[in-house]
């Protein structure tokens, strides 16, 4: 019985996993060997960033389940995982604080005009330019899962109204003044000045914001990108923000990673733009492993794993997703 691991783990990581599993043979591919080991898994935790043969991981017919490191599936997710028996737990919610965190900096740096002042800083001009305020305005945010929840808890006390959609309308947040379901997205464009990013990638979400959807948000708002850069179709992106339908966005993730250096996002003052790094903490691998040592217990112990995900949708039921209160 064999666990394969794929995150960047220290030898502590892999004794913890042990000391969680002490009947089974814990192994530490990394990048370089997943392909080579992953046949041979009955559980695999990580999150492998290099092209797998999951054909060949099937054929083995020996893994029985995927818990990612990551709250995004698409490097897992494909046809053949989704119509087999794999069982795939996600790490939703895990790095929400981190996430929302990240979506603080991007979001006030815009309000507070920061591209602006760093471009006059590094000509060493000491010049005043408009600034915006957070506090008054709606604010949408797109996906309540572990992200969009966190964020919700962290934003209503700026003196806010705070409206979202999610594919499950359910368990209503007190901070929401509005919980719509997914097909009402057009309606809360239209409320919000700001519009947060936080839905999973899937057939239903990539390229979901295009020239049309950008059309129904309200004119001059704000766009901020923590979820996955396909949801946006980037050249629709930047025909709404020379138009003026935007006012600006930040982006942690971009249709296409790294992003072209030809992109005209780059030299838009009105974009902020971070290299997918919402979810990066200094604690990042010690809280995937106590995660997944949580997990490993449950599976081990004939139970079902926190997050584990409906894989035609790509993420969670908002009823089985990880809270802390649940350790």
């Amino acid at each position: 019985m064999r666990i394969v691991l794929c995150y960047p783990v220290l030898d502590r990581h892999v004794a913890q996993i042990q000391t969680a599993a002490p009947e089974w043979e814990v192994v530490n591919a990394g990048q370089e060997r997943v392909d080579e080991l992953l046949p041979t898994a009955d559980i695999f935790i990580g999150h492998a960033k290099v092209p797998v043969n999951w054909d060949r991981v099937l054929e083995a017919g020996r893994l029985k389940w995927i818990q990612s490191s990551a709250a995004g599936l698409d490097h897992c997710l494909v046809p053949g995982v989704i119509e087999s028996e794999i069982l795939v737990s996600s790490a939703s919610g895990l790095f929400a604080p981190q996430v929302a965190e990240q979506t603080f900096s991007l979001l006030f740096g815009l309000l507070r005009t920061a591209p602006l002042f760093f471009r006059a800083e590094q000509k060493r001009e000491f010049i005043r330019l408009p600034t915006d305020d957070l506090r008054g305005k709606t604010v949408g945010i797109v996906g309540m899962g572990g992200n969009g929840r966190m964020l919700a808890r962290m934003l209503k006390p700026w003196d806010i109204k705070l409206v979202a959609t999610d594919h499950f309308p359910v368990d209503q947040p007190s901070e929401l003044d509005a919980f719509f379901p997914a097909d009402r997205l057009d309606e809360l464009l239209a409320m919000s000045d700001v519009v947060l990013l936080t839905l999973p990638l899937n057939e239903h979400t990539k390229g979901l914001f295009d020239a049309n959807r950008f059309k129904q948000m309200r004119p001059g708002s704000l766009l901020i990108n923590v979820a996955r850069g396909s949801v946006v179709v980037e050249n629709d992106l930047v025909d709404a923000l020379k138009s003026g339908q935007l006012a600006g966005a930040g982006l942690d993730v971009t249709e296409v990673e790294p992003l072209s250096p030809d992109s005209l996002l780059w030299d838009d003052p009105r974009v902020m733009i971070s290299p997918h790094v919402g979810a990066q903490s200094s604690r990042r691998v010690d809280d995937t492993t106590d995660f997944a040592c949580v997990n490993l217990k449950r599976y081990l112990g004939g139970e079902l794993p926190y997050n584990r995900v409906d894989k035609v949708l790509g993420f969670p039921h908002p009823s089985v997703v990880w809270r802390p209160r649940n350790k």
